[in-house]
């Protein structure tokens, strides 16, 4: 894992234990089985690329 890159900020957040049974779950369908906040950070880009509206 390493040091975290340096172009980051930490961002803390409470969730629901039920939102946290949900990424787990998911997390466990992935073939890498990644961290709570892997898996967060996947599922935050996933949304981004689906709901970002390109404009040129």
């Amino acid at each position: 894992m390493g040091r975290p890159r340096t172009d980051t900020e930490a961002v803390t957040l409470r969730l629901p234990r039920e939102i946290i049974a949900q990424i787990d779950e998911i997390r466990r369908g992935e073939e890498d089985i990644p961290t709570r906040p892997e898996m967060i950070r996947r599922i935050l880009q996933s949304w981004i690329e689906e709901n970002t509206t390109h404009k040129t």
